[in-house]
């Protein structure tokens, strides 16, 4: 069975997220350790992650949609 193009860009998409969610919990934890951290980063930083983080359960629903049985 083939997944339809639709399904299979969304799924690129969602790992291109992912990632990008990923490195920037990794950046997120070194600005945090670092001694003169730019605040104002940090905040910005936090609050695309969160929209990624948003955005990825969104393209999880639109892949994997809750049908009930």
């Amino acid at each position: 069975m083939h997944e339809s193009k639709d399904i299979a860009d969304l799924r690129l998409k969602l790992h291109e997220i992912q990632v990008e969610h990923r490195d920037l919990d990794d950046i997120i934890e070194r600005l945090i350790q670092a001694p003169s951290r730019d605040d104002l980063m940090l905040r910005r930083l936090k609050k695309r992650k969160l929209l990624l983080k948003d955005r990825i359960s969104i393209l999880e629903r639109m892949i994997e949609p809750d049908i009930p049985a």
